[in-house]
């Protein structure tokens, strides 16, 4: 391999930084209209009265779409096959409203500026109805098991084993709801062409998008193209079709014009899902050595009544430490509020905060070092399941971060180093991923000049996939990586997998691996000009996966194949360790992470530069998460109080010090080129790895998040 492993810059990195990328929202059509929504002032209830008298006195007004005369859609339905709606809720097809900012008026006018002032003079009068929007009252039901994810797990007696534990800690443990805030925000630009569809739209899920625009307006999957070649990120709150995109295609329908849609902050808030808030419980029971005999995580999370899948909080405690005895438990709670959603490593990155705090404690219980006792119940299998890892060596990634970080410098007292004013703590905590692995159709084609095409409609988000892409097709091809292009982002194109779970690179990494000797086949043996020219053809391709009907049954059957055979396999993922410093002032308790080292055992890693990328990017998330972010839900009407950048705070450049990443890049061998992905794993253990150290810094254990200085001082 020559490409795999180098720092090449990104293929689109300077249309990019030119301004020169088009994104959804830059697309230009003649007589392009534009749509604003309208959001339901209350929780649960029924409309009894809309007035759009003032809206349509707006000048340039066209259309305001209301219940009333609604064109019927059918409705979504939701989960991860298709399609792949937020919410079951057809707005606009009902009088019911089922969440606090649910869409019940769509405007068109010529402007934008024109379209949000009438969308605000629509006038509507409710019916409420009892509402059940507070998280901390609700009652939750245990979350049932399913092909995706564990409900509950247990190996041995955990409870008794808790009981009879010489030491133990046993802790409550809250996270909040969170927003999404990627810099674009949702916007789709609809046209329509008689029966045929054309859709502009960022998204995680070309495929997901027209499947569920093809159930909504009965129009066939082939009449509709979603075209989506750059994503101004996602993070997950652009996996699924939320109602914005479904209202811009029913106004272009209605109108007869092309339609744009660009939420405002507000908007993206109030119609696109995120992350559940959560109630755990951690319990440990240990020897007096550190040996576990007793894990013990439990979880309350939420879903809407419309919407929402549940959080897998408890996924890395199956993992993790070879504990005797282990219980997990996830229940949920379903509540009148917006459907949550997926966000950047979903049940792991607030899973990890509570279980690697409650391990941070226990080590401090029996006076032993963080690490050590992780490294004394480091298993050789799976602990639950009792299968193999497809790899794991966390012990070399915890040694490669103490080295990098000056660990052994560390003075084990909480309050016991100070610089001045400040009190300085250092914090540790595991990382754990386990990537996903979908199927991906495509298409590789060898040109006369020596050149390749790789065409496959996966999704450039920001973090580099075509370049990564290049550089796996250049060595499966054994050709320079300035002769590979790379086409993406279109539905035209073999239809790629969804970008999510950390599975796209890894899953078009495995069609080009497949691809790649088809294409030596269709040559005679060798991949070459010369090859080529004793064809006498000026290109020869080969492709995998077909985008007919049958071709997606098929395609099903891949996936479903690939998913059982990697069960069997064993237990594939990401971990490493995060070690974070913080300094917190002595006397108003204000907290500065002031240094940050990560190290991970994440396979190969196909381009360094990104890849570094991706990990600083995710624990600048989990700093967020331990530090900031925080959705505050109203609990008396359901209604989020701070949707906007200015209330809800994001970190920002002078909240994060120079992060250090480092990776083991040994190979899985399960998987093509060795990769296993590195999108979410940095988010995970990050907020612990904070939490672990302010305690150090301050000795106050702060259980639930965000960490502010009220709970420090």
């Amino acid at each position: 391999m020559t490409a795999i492993g180098q720092a090449f810059d990104r293929v689109d990195g300077v249309i990019k930084t030119t301004g020169a990328a088009t994104f959804s929202g830059d697309q230009l059509y003649p007589d392009l209209a534009h749509a604003a929504l309208t959001h339901a002032s209350i929780a649960r209830g029924r409309i009894t009265e809309i007035d759009t008298t003032d809206a349509t006195r707006v000048p340039g007004v066209l259309a305001v779409i209301t219940h009333r005369n609604a064109p019927k859609m059918k409705l979504p339905s939701t989960g991860l096959m298709p399609p792949v709606a937020g919410t079951t809720v057809s707005c606009l097809n009902t009088d019911e409203v089922h969440w606090d900012g649910q869409p019940v008026a769509v405007v068109v006018a010529e402007t934008q500026e024109a379209a949000r002032e009438a969308a605000a003079r629509v006038r509507v009068s409710y019916s409420p109805l009892p509402a059940a929007v507070d998280f901390s009252a609700a009652e939750a039901k245990p979350q049932k098991n399913s092909m995706l994810q564990a409900g509950s797990a247990s190996k041995g007696d955990a409870l008794a084993a808790l009981e009879s534990a010489p030491v133990s800690v046993d802790r409550e443990f809250t996270t909040p709801p969170h927003n999404h805030n990627a810099i674009e925000p949702h916007t789709t630009t609809a046209v329509w062409d008689g029966d045929r569809l054309t859709v502009h739209e960022p998204t995680q899920s070309i495929n997901g998008v027209r499947r569920t625009l093809s159930a909504a307006f009965g129009v066939s999957v082939d009449q509709i193209r979603v075209v989506c070649e750059h994503v101004g990120g996602g993070f997950g709150g652009k996996g699924l079709v939320w109602p914005g995109t479904i209202l811009a295609v029913l106004a272009a329908r209605v109108t007869g014009r092309p339609v744009r849609l660009v939420l405002s902050r507000e908007g993206v808030y109030r119609t696109v899902g995120g992350r559940t808030p959560s109630v755990q419980r951690v319990a440990i029971g240990a020897d007096r050595d550190g040996r576990m005999t007793s894990l013990i995580h439990t979880s309350v999370t939420r879903v809407g009544r419309s919407g929402g899948n549940p959080e897998g909080v408890t996924i890395q405690s199956s993992h993790l430490y070879d504990a005797q005895n282990i219980l997990l438990r996830q229940n949920v709670a379903e509540l009148d509020l917006l459907a949550n959603t997926f966000m950047r490593a979903p049940g792991e990155a607030i899973g990890t905060f509570a279980l690697e705090s409650a391990v941070d404690e226990l080590a401090h219980e029996l006076g032993m070092d963080p690490i050590e006792l992780r490294m004394r119940n480091e298993p050789t299998r799976d602990p639950i399941g009792d299968k193999p890892f497809t790899r794991r060596n966390l012990r070399a990634a915890y040694e490669l971060g103490a080295k990098e970080f000056g660990w052994e410098q560390r003075a084990p007292q909480p309050r016991s180093m100070r610089d001045g004013q400040w009190l300085v703590g250092w914090g540790v905590a595991t990382a754990f991923h386990p990537p996903v692995h979908l199927v991906a159709n495509a298409s590789l084609r060898f040109s006369a000049d020596g050149t390749a095409l790789l065409r496959c409609g996966f999704h450039e988000m920001g973090m580099g996939a075509a370049t990564a892409q290049a550089q796996i097709t250049a060595d499966a091809l054994g050709i320079p990586f300035e002769a590979v292009r790379v086409e993406h982002g279109d539905s035209r194109l073999p239809a790629g997998p969804m970008a999510g779970g950390s599975n796209q690179t890894g899953s078009v990494a495995a069609a080009v691996h497949t691809l790649a000797p088809k294409l030596r086949r269709a040559l005679g043996g060798e991949i070459s000009v010369e090859a080529l020219a004793r064809k006498g053809k000026p290109y020869v391709e080969v492709s995998i996966g077909a985008d007919s009907p049958l071709g997606r049954a098929t395609g099903q059957a891949r996936l479903m194949s690939r998913f059982l055979r990697d069960r069997r396999k064993g237990v594939r993922a990401v971990t490493g360790a995060q070690f974070c410093e913080v300094r917190v002032d002595a006397d108003t308790g204000e907290i500065r992470v002031s240094r940050w080292v990560g190290a991970f055992d994440c396979g190969t890693v196909i381009n360094p530069k990104t890849a570094a990328s991706q990990l600083r990017g995710g624990i600048v998330l989990g700093i967020g998460t331990a530090l900031s972010e925080e959705t505050l839900v109203d609990p008396r009407t359901g209604r989020i109080m701070n949707p906007s950048l200015a209330e809800y705070h994001v970190p920002v450049h002078a909240d994060i010090p120079r992060i250090d990443v480092h990776w083991l890049d040994e190979p899985d061998p399960t998987m093509p080129a060795g990769l296993l992905g590195v999108g979410e794993v940095g988010v995970t253990g990050a907020a612990a790895a904070v939490a672990n150290a302010v305690f150090h810094a301050t000795g106050k254990r702060v259980r639930d998040l965000p960490i502010t200085l009220d709970k420090v001082v």
